[in-house]
């Protein structure tokens, strides 16, 4: 099965929003602010990229191309180093190669200004019903539990006190598991999310799953965060409720 798409009702999405132009950004946070959504703004990739440090990760980047230093594809490489994080391209690029090239290669949706508030905040739902939420808090360090914690941005984890680096394919497939944490993720869906744009199979997902489980489990046969389902995928847990 496909990971569920429901939105919890008490959670508050966060948007970042990156883009030079103060006036897009003004407009982009009333916009998503009046439907309900949190909205963190940046006004250059290398500044997002530090929020993201700062603050933890967001529900969804909403990324302009054309942009000061780092441009939204070089930003896009970047948060996808550590993160599976959705991608929309709001841009006044409008050339038929950039269009193909940012839907294949980074986003998940490509917008064109200016841009109508009411279908940017439908496009922004539609993704995220598809992809899922983030189960656990969005905190630049995530708590697991008392024995793991994870820092995305640094693709590092600490395991019962340790500092344990990660590649970025163990840090994304932790990113996917734990966004849709209670769920089951389907291999075929991981193999999507991971390696877009090549050929992938099970076995190779198998290697990277294996090494993650040396570093963040005690007993890797007996997992007890990155578990099997067999003939289906992998799912993490649930984060517990706090008391």
């Amino acid at each position: 099965m496909l990971p569920d798409s429901t939105t919890d009702a008490n959670v508050t999405r966060r948007i970042l929003a990156v883009d030079d132009n103060m006036q897009t950004l003004q407009i982009v946070r009333h916009t998503l602010e009046r439907a309900g959504f949190e909205v963190v703004t940046a006004a250059s990739g290398q500044d997002a990229l530090n929020m993201i440090n700062r603050h933890g990760l967001p529900h969804l980047a909403l990324v302009d191309l054309n942009m000061p230093g780092m441009d939204g594809f070089e930003f896009c490489n970047a948060l996808h180093e550590f993160s599976d994080v959705p991608v929309m391209m709001l841009t006044a690029v409008n050339e038929e190669s950039t269009v193909v090239k940012g839907i294949e290669e980074f986003a998940e949706d490509y917008m064109i200004k200016p841009f109508r508030p009411s279908e940017l905040v439908a496009r922004i739902n539609r993704i995220l019903r598809r992809i899922g939420d983030f189960a656990y808090t969005l905190e630049p360090t995530v708590r697991i539990d008392d024995d793991l914690q994870i820092n995305f941005p640094s693709r590092e984890a600490h395991f019962k006190g340790e500092a344990v680096s990660l590649t970025p394919t163990e840090t994304k497939i932790l990113y996917i598991l734990i966004r849709n944490a209670g769920q089951i993720v389907t291999t075929d869906f991981l193999l999507r999310r991971i390696w877009p744009l090549e050929p992938a199979y099970e076995d190779r997902l198998h290697v990277h799953v294996h090494r993650l489980r040396r570093k963040i489990e005690e007993v890797p046969t007996k997992p007890k965060y990155v578990i099997s389902k067999r003939g289906m995928g992998y799912t993490f847990p649930k984060p517990l409720p706090k008391k």
